[in-house]
């Protein structure tokens, strides 16, 4: 009987672990999903859908084949799995975007082995793409596999999207291209080869698997323990067959009969004698033992390490599914920085080529004038005329609009890495539409010693709201006029109560007492005029925590300076002489200073002041009177 216990123990264990072992080799499941696309596209673009991406938990792997051909001039437009042309296709003879015709062979490329990817949200794709026509690729959800839409358009070739920003991110290559992401479903793929041409045809995307095996770890370890118990059962078996087959000794005689004994009472006495002494455990047994403690510990430690102990987690609140859904935000801090960074390098080369066009490809608004100003008085005396630098380092502060349309507008706060001595840049960043990149409109100092009002977190941004908003204590469009009349009166100025006077620094500067102080430093022979204006800047308005809003501003001021006594003249040096040509005039001089302004306004029924929060005031102008 002890043998056939072991022998089913035997077969149990067997059975167990080879189940076991099974579920990790030959009936492991597969740990990677791939689909295969094979496009005949005349399209120059082709978008990945994140949904399709995402068909999977866990990271995509693409690989994209490069290697296009110019289309056939004949081909007629058609679904881009069939190998005809989209709409967009330009024909033969047809003038490009630069003017040459695609005729002339010898200027055609005609075979690119390029590839480049970029990557950002759905709706930043589709709208960089705009009217170009592309092939959308995307999931069928009955099959499993990548499947092509072709959609029309009317442009016939598209700019590298290289370098927009747009993108989370962006590769480029030669040949065949992999790449390994984990985007989110709202994130797509773009891809091109060189705008012109075709996109690359071949699309592989590779999903990994949960291939782990939750059962097989504990088959092997009980069948490990059953093997143990098989063996103990064996040993067990053997050692009783030895015992029963003993050595035999001669056979004793027959005792006597007894002879019968009186009654006698005796006390009574346990079924079952207890054992006298200590009895030792045989050495069979120790080994089986330590045998079976060592395999339940060996067989603990599974290579899956999936045998997990304890109830699984529930879910909390702040899983993704019960995130708090906003709206969607221009840039997130990554992309802000990136984009800090580079219109810091781009600036930095075009003020030591004092290019103004260059500085025009990243500054726009009140912020170029006042660059190309600066560009045309340090061609004429280096020691004048420099402004700062646009910091490269620390974003203190990211507040980008709630928008998924164009324009976009981003504030800024950005302090110097290397030198924490130097006071802050405010900025505020505008994208046109989405082929342009974020340009500076306004770039204001700010005055360290006025505090910053709390702002929404960059991951939810804020919204932008029209400048005629009555939302707060004062009316934004009206805070530039005011400010301006300020500047000229003094507190006399009708809106004199709406700012903040005792931390404003700019009005020491530039106010009624500093203008008086410049008249009176004039010799007897000439005069000086002041007059401001609102400037052409845009009044842009972003709200902050407490209902109020950041406000920019552009005031322009003018100062004409003629001479008083016939024959006399006024002279100019300076930045002034530089910018204007001139030296000397009888007829007199104006020069004309862009102020830049940002300002924090309280929000409605609040009765604290507008607070200058940052200013930049140079020589925008300067010439003769005519």
């Amino acid at each position: 009987m002890r043998f056939l216990v072991a022998i089913v123990l035997f077969v149990v264990a067997l059975a167990s672990g080879g189940l076991g072992l099974a579920q990790r080799t030959v009936l492991a499941p597969p740990d990677a999903v791939t689909s295969e696309l094979q496009l005949s596209s005349t399209a120059p673009i082709t978008v990945i859908d994140g949904a399709a991406l995402n068909a999977y938990e866990g990271s995509q792997t693409i690989t994209i084949a490069g290697g296009v051909e110019a289309p056939e001039t004949d081909a007629a437009p058609a679904d881009p799995t069939d190998g005809d042309a989209t709409d967009g296709e330009a024909t033969e003879g047809e003038a490009t975007e630069g003017g040459a015709a695609e005729g002339d062979a010898a200027d055609v490329v005609t075979q690119t082995d390029a590839v480049a990817v970029t990557y950002g949200r759905t709706v930043d794709v589709i709208g960089w793409v705009g009217e170009a026509p592309y092939t959308l690729i995307t999931l069928d959800t009955e099959t499993g596999e990548l499947v092509a839409q072709a959609v029309r358009g009317t442009e016939s070739q598209v700019p590298s999207p290289l370098g927009s920003d747009l993108w989370f991110g962006e590769f480029e290559g030669e040949g065949d291209l992999g790449l390994t992401l984990n985007v989110p479903a709202d994130v797509s793929l773009l891809v091109v080869s060189d705008g012109t041409l075709p996109a690359p045809q071949g699309y592989t995307v590779t999903w990994p698997l949960d291939s782990s095996t939750p059962y097989s770890g504990w088959l092997i370890l009980a069948g490990i323990a059953f093997m143990v118990l098989g063996f103990i059962a064996l040993l067990w078996g053997l050692f009783h067959w030895r015992r029963q087959r003993g050595p035999r000794r001669k056979t004793p005689r027959m005792p006597k009969a007894p002879r019968p004994s009186r009654y006698r009472p005796t006390r009574p006495r346990a079924a079952i004698a207890r054992p006298k002494g200590r009895r030792a455990i045989g050495r069979g047994m120790v080994i089986p033992a330590l045998a079976l403690g060592t395999a339940l510990t060996l067989g603990a430690c599974t290579a899956d390490g999936v045998m997990t102990f304890g109830p699984s987690p529930s879910p909390s609140a702040s899983e993704p599914g019960d995130e708090l859904v906003t709206p969607p935000i221009a840039v997130n801090e990554r992309q802000l920085e990136r984009i800090v960074a580079r219109i810091g390098d781009r600036i930095a080369q075009a003020d030591e080529d004092l290019d103004a066009d260059l500085a025009a490809t990243r500054m726009a608004g009140p912020a170029l004038e006042l660059r190309q100003a600066s560009y045309a008085i340090r061609a004429e005396d280096s020691d004048l005329g420099a402004l700062p630098a646009i910091p490269v380092g620390n974003v203190r502060v990211a507040l980008p609009q709630q928008t998924d349309i164009w324009p976009r507008t981003v504030f800024a706060v950005v302090e110097d890495a290397e030198d924490e001595t130097l006071p802050p840049l405010a900025m505020v960043l505008i994208q046109e539409d989405p082929r342009s990149q974020y340009k500076v409109h306004y770039a204001v100092t700010v005055v360290p010693a006025n505090p910053f009002p709390d702002s929404p977190p960059a991951s939810i941004g804020t919204a932008r709201l029209p400048a005629d908003t009555s939302l707060m204590s004062v009316v934004p469009q009206d805070i530039a006029p005011a400010y301006a009349e300020l500047l000229l009166e003094g507190t006399e100025a009708e809106g004199a109560a709406l700012f903040d006077l005792d931390s404003d620094v700019l009005i020491e500067q530039i106010g009624a007492a500093a203008k008086a102080e410049r008249a009176e430093s004039l010799p007897e022979t000439a005069e000086i005029a002041f007059s401001n204006a609102v400037g052409e800047g845009e009044t842009i308005v972003l709200a902050t925590n407490d209902t109020g809003g950041l406000v920019t501003a552009y005031i322009i001021e003018t100062e004409t300076v003629t001479p008083i006594q016939d024959g006399a003249a006024v002279n100019a040096s300076g930045a002034v002489q530089a910018l204007s040509g001139v030296e000397q005039s009888t007829n007199g001089i104006v020069a004309r200073y862009g102020v830049q302004l940002l300002f924090y306004v309280p929000p409605l029924g609040s009765d604290a002041p507008v607070l200058l929060l940052g200013y930049t005031q140079g020589l925008i102008s300067a010439s003769e009177v005519s």
